[in-house]
């Protein structure tokens, strides 16, 4: 299922007036890819994504899925049937981790025997040990509650997944883990996922497409600067706002090879070791 954004616009009243949110953004983001909404805060990256599952209405302009108005789609049912995972899981903290994968198909009509045996199985996709399933999230760790938080928006076997900043409150070490296993998930499951981050290198790493999103002045609303792969961006970045914000502009993504008594290694043009390079890795 593919998801397209037509000149969407978002705005708040205030006491002198409005706030603009996203202003005129027009965006598609292609089936069974990961597209990664990434930019400054206020540029609107939660307010799009929200706009996907109704959380958020547009106050003009139309989202579709697969050329389908979702203003013309029940919103609980919308939302059953599109996985979402945030910062902070949203797991239901009285309720067991087998229970809490389980809760949307039970709520669909799934018996809950059928729905937790693939509760069980999705514990398996996610990395997460099947003795977990009779603990409660306070029991887990920070990691564990988001590799729940996946499994439960898979228990429906959506086509869209949409993830909110999922891994913002996990240390770096767990961070990491969890970006590597959604790359293992979407080699295997190939989901539409739209994925929101302030990180930019969580945003190369992760994303198929990129859209950079910037805070135009109070009232103006969040706007598209550019969009494209990871190679494209930092090659040719559109404008220095954008430059800055990958970091293209400075030292930190201009990088050399350099032979060394220990070996070659790859460095920044400031002579910082960034990486080791390996036999077979060169380009020549």
């Amino acid at each position: 299922m593919g998801i397209e954004f037509r000149s969407v616009r978002k705005a708040y009243p205030d006491g002198r007036g409005e706030i603009v949110a996203v202003d005129d953004v027009s965006l598609l983001v292609p089936s069974h890819r990961t597209v990664v909404l990434v930019g400054t805060s206020g540029s609107g990256k939660t307010t799009l994504l929200r706009m996907v599952n109704r959380m958020v209405d547009p106050t003009a302009g139309a989202v579709l899925i697969d050329d389908e108005d979702v203003r013309d789609k029940d919103p609980v049912a919308l939302r059953r049937g599109i996985g979402y995972v945030m910062q902070q899981a949203g797991l239901l903290p009285h309720v067991r981790v087998i229970d809490n994968i389980a809760t949307v198909p039970v709520l669909s009509g799934v018996p809950r025997r059928e729905a937790r045996e693939r509760a069980r199985e999705l514990m398996d996709t996610v990395g997460l040990d099947a003795r977990l399933a009779n603990r409660y999230p306070s029991q887990l760790s920070g990691g564990q509650q988001q590799r729940v938080g996946v499994a439960r928006a898979l228990a429906a076997e959506p086509n869209i997944l949409l993830m909110d900043e999922p891994f913002g409150a996990v240390d770096p070490i767990v961070r990491r883990e969890l970006q590597q296993e959604l790359l293992r998930l979407q080699q295997t499951l190939g989901k539409t996922i739209l994925f929101v981050t302030h990180d930019i290198d969580e945003a190369f790493l992760l994303g198929d497409e990129i859209v950079i999103l910037a805070a135009g002045p109070r009232g103006t609303g969040g706007r598209v600067v550019q969009r494209g792969t990871p190679a494209q961006i930092l090659a040719a970045p559109a404008d220095d706002f954008v430059a800055d914000f990958v970091g293209a502009a400075g030292s930190r993504r201009t990088l050399t090879v350099r032979d060394t008594p220990d070996g070659t290694v790859v460095v920044d043009a400031s002579g910082r070791v960034q990486g080791i390079l390996r036999a077979g890795e060169g380009t020549g």
